[in-house]
C-alpha cells in the first residue's frame, strides 16, 4: 500500500509549504471516503487487475492528495516538496521508486530509494500553476511493479512578485475644450498577473501622479474626468496625464506600475472671426478680364476646423454689381473678383464694404459673440492703353451682285476709348479676303467693292476688318463683317443637258420624239420659270413643231410623215430659252435628231450611223498619218509660244554681254507734249467709261501709280477719282502680260558706298589736260571694259 509521510520538521511543514498527504487502503469497489479523494478511472482499473494477478495482491490501490509548493523559492539547495512510501518498502533497498509525468526529471526529481520528492528548478506560477506526475514502486531485482502506478498533482503557490500593468498604455484621449468639471475622458486598466485568488496580490488601486488640478482619476475604476473648468485650447491644448496602479490595495509593500495619458483639447466655436484691419486698398487694370482676381481680404479665427470656416459677402458699396467676393475654402480667405467690364473712362474708384461670418455656430457660446466683422475694401481703376472699339460688334451688308467696283456698301467706324483719343487707320484682314473682293478707305472706314462680285460663283463673305491706333499700332481691334450677295438675273438658261432625238421613218404628225428641260444658276424670289419657244430662224420650220408644257419643260413634236434616211438622216431645231427674270435672259440650245428606221412597234432598228459615229477601226497607214500631223501641229505650236516670249521679254541680257555696254531708253517720263501715250488724263473726268473701254497693255506702258506711295489722312480724295484707281487695280490684276510696275530698282556698282563712289560728271574736273584712267583698272572686273574704254591697259599703257 502507498502512503506519504507527514513530515515531522515544523520548518519543511510551515516554510516549505509542504500539505500532508495521505495513502489509503480500500477495496476497488468501495466510493471514495472524503471529496479530496477520487476512484480510480475503468482504464486504470483494467490495468491494475491484471498486475495484481501477477503479484496475488488483488485488494491493494490508493488514493491521493495534492502537494503545494511556493513559487520563486531562491534557496541553494533543492526545494523538497514530499515523500512517497509503500507500506512494502522495509528499507533494505529493495524497492525502487520511479517518477514520471510533467517536469519529472527535468524540474522534480525523486529519491529511487527513499522516495523523497525535490524541486531543482526554480517555479513560476505565472509560468505554470501546477504539474501531473505519476509515481510507480518497482522491484528493484525484478523490475516488477510492487505497487500500482498512480497520479498525483504538484500546485505552485502564488506569492506578490508582479506589478500592475497597463497593456493597453500609453494612452491617447480627446476632450473639448470648455467641458464642464466630471465629464469623461477615458478609462485606463491594469493587469496583475498573481493570483486573485490567494491574498491581495492582485488587487489594484489607481492614482494620479502628474495632471492635477486640470484631471482626476478613479481610484476602483480608472476612469479620468476633467478637474477643471473653462479649459480653453486656445490657452492649452496639450496635457500629459500620468497614472498609477498599485497592488496590495494600495498598501505599503505593494508592487506598482504606471502608464502616460496624452490628453488634447478638442476646438469649439467659442472664437469670433475678426479683421486685422479695417481697410483694404486695391487696384485693377481696366483691361481685367471678367472673372479675374483684384485681391484679397482675411478674418482672423482662433478656432480651427469646421469651427474656423468664413463666409464672405458684399453688404454695402458701389460695386455691388461690378464686382463678386467668393470664400476660398482652403484658405478661408475672401477673393474679390471682377464680375463686369470695367473701364477707366466710366469709373475709377470702388468702395464696398465686406461682411467676414461664420456658418457654424454653438448655442452655448453665443454670449462670447457677435460671431461676424467688417472692413471697408476701396478698389481703384488703372488706366490701360486699350485697342480701338467699333460700334457694332458684328456688321451684316446685303449687296446685288452687280454692284460697281468702288461702290461703298458699309461704313465701318471705330474709336479710341481711352482719354487720348488717338487717330484709327482701318484694314483688311487678307486672310479673310484672299479673293481682295474688298478695300477700306483706311481713314474713313468705308468698305468698298474691289473686284466684280459674282454670287454663283461665291454667295457669302466673311471679312475681318481692322482697327489701329495711329500713335500705337500694337493696339488692334478687329470686327467681323458678313456680306450676302443677292442675286441678279445675270445668267441666262440652259439646256440640262446636251439632248440628242430619235424619229422613225414611219413617224406620224404630232408624235412626241422628245422632252427637254433647262436650268439656270440664278435664284430669283419668286422660283424659276422657263419660257420655250423655236428660235426665230426656225419658227416656221416645216418638219418639227415645240410645245411649251408651261412647267419648265417642253415636247418636241412631229410636223409631218414621210421621214426618209436617203434624203436628210440628221436634224439640227434651235430651240430658244428664256427665263422670268429681270431683265429677262435667253439663250437658244440645240436639239439633234436623227433619223432611223423602225419596225410597226416603234422600236429603232437601224441609223444612219456615218453621221455621228466614227469609224471602229483604221489602218497603219492613216494611223501614221495622224501621229505625223499631231507632231507637226505641236512643234508649230511650241515655236509660237517661243516667239511670242521673245516679244514679251526684250530686255533680257545675254549672259555673253557685259551689262555695261547695254543702253536702255525708257519712253515713259517726261511730262511735255510729245509725252501724250503715257496716261490718258481725259478718262480722269469719266471713270465709268473707263471700265468699259479697256485699254491693251501689250505696249507696257506704267499706266498705275503706285497707292502705298500716298497714305491720305483725311478723305479728301474725289469719289469719282478714287473708283477710277480701284478699277485699274482690278485691270492690273486681271491683266497676266502687264509688268509689275511697283517694283525697286537696285543699283549696286555705283553712288556712295561703292568702290567706285559716283559716276556723275558734275564733279569730274573740268581742264583741258589729260587725265589718268589708270585707277580703273583697281576698281575690278566690273570696270575692265570702262578701262579699256578709255585707253587703260594692264601696262598702263595707251592706247592712242
Amino acid at each position: 500500500m502507498w502512503t506519504s509521510e507527514r513530515m515531522s520538521n515544523a520548518k519543511n511543514w510551515l516554510g516549505l509549504g509542504v500539505s500532508l498527504y495521505f495513502w489509503g487502503l480500500m477495496d476497488l469497489t468501495t466510493p471514495a471516503l472524503s471529496g479530496s479523494a477520487r476512484p480510480l478511472a475503468k482504464s486504470q482499473e483494467d490495468n491494475l487487475s491484471d498486475k495484481l494477478l501477477l503479484h496475488q495482491r488483488m485488494k491493494r490501490s490508493w488514493v491521493w492528495n495534492q502537494f503545494f509548493v511556493l513559487e520563486e523559492y531562491t534557496g541553494t539547495d533543492p526545494l523538497y516538496v514530499g515523500k512517497l512510501h509503500s507500506d512494502m518498502d522495509r528499507g533494505d533497498g529493495s524497492i525502487k521508486y520511479i517518477l514520471s509525468g510533467e517536469g519529472a526529471g527535468i524540474v522534480f526529481t525523486i529519491d529511487d530509494t527513499t522516495g523523497d520528492i525535490h524541486a531543482i528548478q526554480r517555479l513560476d506560477r505565472e509560468e505554470r500553476s501546477q504539474y501531473t506526475l505519476r509515481a510507480q514502486a518497482l522491484d528493484r531485482r525484478t523490475g516488477r511493479p510492487m505497487e500500482p502506478e498512480s497520479e498525483f498533482i504538484i500546485k505552485i503557490q502564488d506569492i506578490n512578485d508582479n506589478e500592475p500593468k497597463f497593456l493597453d498604455g500609453p494612452y491617447v484621449a480627446s476632450v473639448p475644450e470648455m467641458s464642464p468639471v466630471g465629464t469623461s475622458v477615458i478609462q485606463v486598466t491594469a493587469t496583475d498577473a498573481d493570483d486573485p485568488t490567494y491574498g491581495n496580490s492582485a488587487r489594484v488601486i489607481y492614482s494620479i501622479l502628474q495632471g492635477q488640478p486640470y484631471f482626476s482619476v478613479d481610484s476602483r475604476t480608472g476612469l479620468i474626468r476633467t478637474a477643471l473648468m473653462n479649459m480653453d485650447r486656445e490657452a492649452k491644448d496639450y496635457y500629459e496625464v500620468i497614472i498609477q496602479a498599485k497592488d496590495m490595495g494600495g498598501q505599503l509593500g505593494g508592487l506598482a506600475g504606471t502608464t502616460k495619458v496624452n490628453i488634447t483639447l478638442s476646438d469649439v466655436n467659442d472664437n469670433p472671426p475678426r479683421f486685422p484691419q479695417k481697410h483694404y486698398q486695391m487696384s485693377v487694370l481696366e483691361s481685367a478680364s471678367v472673372s479675374s482676381t483684384v485681391g484679397r481680404v482675411v478674418a482672423k479665427d482662433l478656432d480651427e476646423g469646421i469651427n474656423a470656416e468664413m463666409k464672405y459677402s458684399f453688404v454695402d458699396g458701389d460695386g455691388l454689381d461690378v464686382f463678386d467676393i467668393n470664400t476660398d475654402p482652403n484658405y478661408q480667405v475672401g477673393i474679390i473678383t471682377v464680375r463686369k467690364p470695367l473701364s477707366f473712362e466710366s469709373k475709377k474708384s470702388y468702395t464696398l464694404k465686406v461682411e467676414g461670418t461664420n456658418p457654424h455656430l454653438e448655442m452655448r457660446f453665443l454670449n462670447l459673440g457677435p460671431f461676424r466683422d467688417t472692413t471697408t475694401v476701396h478698389i481703384s481703376v488703372e488706366d490701360v492703353d486699350e485697342p480701338p472699339v467699333f460700334e457694332s460688334s458684328f456688321y451684316f451688308v446685303e449687296v446685288p451682285e452687280d454692284v460697281e467696283i468702288g461702290t461703298t456698301i458699309q461704313i465701318i467706324s471705330a474709336s479710341d476709348p481711352d482719354v487720348t483719343n488717338n487717330s484709327i487707320r482701318y484694314s483688311i484682314d487678307r486672310s479673310s479676303d484672299p479673293g481682295r473682293f474688298f478695300y477700306v478707305d483706311i481713314a474713313t472706314g468705308a468698305l468698298m467693292t474691289a473686284r466684280p462680285l459674282d454670287r454663283e460663283d461665291l454667295s457669302w463673305h466673311n471679312i475681318t476688318v481692322l482697327a489701329v491706333e495711329l500713335n500705337n499700332p500694337s493696339q488692334v481691334g478687329s470686327v467681323s463683317v458678313t456680306v450676302k450677295v443677292l442675286d441678279v438675273n445675270d445668267n441666262a438658261p440652259q439646256f440640262s443637258r446636251f439632248y440628242e432625238a430619235f424619229v422613225c421613218e414611219n413617224a406620224k404628225a404630232g408624235q412626241l420624239i422628245q422632252t427637254v428641260s433647262a436650268v439656270d444658276q440664278d435664284d430669283p424670289q419668286g422660283g424659276q420659270h422657263f419660257y420655250y419657244s423655236l428660235a426665230p430662224e426656225a419658227a416656221n420650220n416645216p418638219n418639227f413643231t415645240l410645245r411649251d408644257n408651261q412647267d419648265n419643260t417642253a415636247w418636241i413634236l412631229t410636223r409631218r410623215s414621210g421621214f426618209r434616211q436617203h434624203e436628210q438622216n440628221t436634224f439640227y431645231l434651235p430651240i430658244l430659252i428664256a427665263d422670268n427674270g429681270h431683265p429677262m435672259l435667253s439663250s437658244t440650245g440645240t436639239l439633234t435628231v436623227h433619223v432611223c428606221g423602225c419596225d410597226d412597234d416603234g422600236v429603232v432598228m437601224s441609223c444612219n450611223a456615218e453621221a455621228y459615229i466614227l469609224p471602229v477601226s483604221l489602218s497603219r497607214g492613216a494611223l501614221t498619218a495622224i501621229l505625223a500631223c499631231i507632231f507637226v501641229l505641236l512643234v508649230l505650236v511650241l515655236l509660237i509660244l517661243s516667239m511670242r516670249r521673245h516679244r514679251k521679254q526684250p530686255y533680257i541680257i545675254d549672259e555673253e554681254e557685259n551689262i555695261h555696254e547695254n543702253i536702255v531708253r525708257y519712253d515713259d517720263e517726261g511730262g511735255g507734249e510729245e509725252d501724250t501715250e503715257a496716261f490718258d488724263i481725259a478718262a480722269m473726268w469719266n471713270p465709268r467709261e473707263a471700265q468699259v473701254v479697256v485699254k491693251s497693255r501689250q505696249e507696257m506702258l506704267p499706266e498705275i501709280e503706285s497707292l502705298s506711295r500716298y497714305v491720305p489722312q483725311t478723305c479728301i480724295t474725289d469719289n469719282n477719282v478714287h473708283n477710277y484707281v480701284l478699277a485699274k487695280l482690278y485691270e492690273a490684276d486681271m491683266d497676266l502680260w502687264a509688268p509689275p510696275f511697283d517694283s525697286l530698282q537696285t543699283y549696286m556698282f555705283e553712288g556712295n558706298g561703292s568702290v567706285a563712289e559716283s559716276l556723275s560728271s558734275l564733279q569730274s574736273v573740268t581742264t583741258d589736260s589729260d587725265q589718268s584712267y589708270d585707277y580703273l583698272t583697281d576698281w575690278g572686273p566690273h570696270f575692265k571694259k570702262l578701262a579699256e574704254m578709255y585707253g587703260v591697259t594692264e601696262g598702263n599703257g595707251a592706247l592712242w
